[in-house]
This record gives structure tokens, sequence and C-alpha cells, in this order.
């Protein structure tokens, strides 16, 4: 059996960290080299990184602070937010990151996650779904940090980006970000039943558990968690945490 990753997802507003909840009210977690120094230390699996305000205000990559990350960082980086060509992409996977996560291009521009996959391999590009819940529980796909409505079903959105040569996608749970109250198994179900690829699940998570119902139930390749992992008790006093190997073994037995 492949082992789980379980992956802290860090997202980046200027050159500090927030956290958000249903991508909303951003919270100033701290600067981003500490938390990753401290996940260095906890030797966590993955990290994925995404600027929120890039794509939103039409900027593009902050290569300086790309490049102050990829060399700090002990373990491997996808980093998501302003991209648009091939040659960001090419400059961010020479500054030391492992994979790129496309979200607004997979809109405006498909054609760059073919181009992508052709030139640097499948396994190299990732493609982020926000999905929120609609009335009578149907799903729909969203952009620019869930203010847009697309029309989109999100299983056939998945299957696109998937014939398209996407290596992963990471499948956020709108309604579940920040919450801290399990991830959307339904939605999680739907789209790693339908899809060849590995799902990222993201979006809820509040406890070990999570991870294992999002793997073993939902049918999950790997788990996400944001506020899980920068966050301590009821009053969310900013703490950067990791749960120990032997917990996260005991859990996907």
């Amino acid at each position: 059996m492949l082992r789980i990753r379980v992956i802290p997802c860090l997202l980046l507003k200027g050159r500090g960290l927030v956290k958000t909840t249903r991508f909303k009210d951003p919270q100033y977690i701290g600067d981003p080299i500490n938390a990753i120094k401290i996940f260095n230390d906890k030797e966590v699996d993955e990290l994925v990184l995404l600027d929120v305000l890039a794509s939103v205000e039409g900027k593009g990559p902050n290569f300086e602070v790309i490049e102050e990350i990829a060399n700090e960082c002990f373990m491997p980086v996808a980093y998501g937010g302003g991209i648009t060509n091939l040659e960001q992409i090419r400059k961010i996977l020479k500054l030391g990151i492992e994979k790129v996560v496309l979200n607004e291009a997979a809109f405006q521009h498909p054609e760059l996650i073919s181009a992508a996959a052709a030139e640097f391999g499948s396994q190299s590009i990732v493609v982020s779904m926000d999905v929120k819940r609609k009335l009578f529980g149907k799903y729909e796909v969203y952009r620019a940090r869930g203010t847009k409505s697309t029309g989109l079903d999100p299983v056939a959105f998945a299957l696109t980006v998937s014939k398209l040569g996407a290596g992963e996608i990471f499948l956020t749970a709108i309604d579940r970000d920040g919450t801290m109250e399990g991830y959307d198994l339904e939605l999680i179900k739907q789209i790693a039943r339908a899809v060849p690829i590995p799902v990222i699940a993201s979006g809820g998570a509040g406890k070990i558990g999570d991870f294992r119902e999002a793997t073993h139930c939902g049918g999950a390749s790997a788990v996400a968690a944001g506020a899980m992992f920068v966050f301590h008790g009821k009053h969310r006093g900013v703490l950067i945490t990791y749960p120990e190997a032997d917990a996260l073994k005991q859990a996907f037995l």
C-alpha cells in the first residue's frame, strides 16, 4: 500500500501567511520561512503553497519569495498563484519547486495544462478545483478564490483537466475551508471515482480521523490541511503543528 501523504497547505498573501475561513476573513499567521522551518523539523511529506492574491490581482508569481521558500524547504513543494504561461512554470521549477498548481489558468488557458504536462511531465502539474455545494446538494466549480460561479460540474471539470494532462487534482470544498468540521466526503467520492489521477482532499480537516475518512471512505490519494496545522484551541491561537509519525501511521492502518 502506498503511503498516504499528509500535506500542510499554506496561503501566501504578500510576504506573509494567512488562513481563511470559507475563503474569507484572512487571519495573519506569520512569516512563511518560520513556518517552513517548523515543518522541516516535523518532517512533513510535502507542502502546498498558494498565493491567494496573485491571480485575483492579475499579478504573476513572486519569484523572489518562491526562491526564498524553495531554499528553506527540505520537503517537496507545490506552488500555485498567478501562473499563466510556460515560462513562469519553467522558472518556478528551476528555482527548486517540484510541482506547480494551476487554478485560474485552467479556466483561461486550459491548453497550458497540456503544454506544461508535455514539457515537464504530468507529475509536475497539479490543477486545483474550488467547489461549493449549492441548493439541493448540487456541487459547482468556482474560480477567483470562490467569488465567481462557473456553472461547471466538478466531475466533468475534473475529467477535462485529467484528459488535458494534469497529474493530480487539489480538491477544496470552499464550505469547509478553515472550519475544521471534517472533509466533504461526498464531494471527494465523486471526484476520486471519476478520474484516474490522484485526488488531494482539502478543506475541513480538524483531526487525524478526518484524514482516514477522506482516504478510506472518500477515496482520496492524499490529504491537505491548513487550519488544523496552524491553529490551536477554541480561540484559534496560532501554533504551527503537525501530527507525530506514529499517530499518522495508526490512522491509516
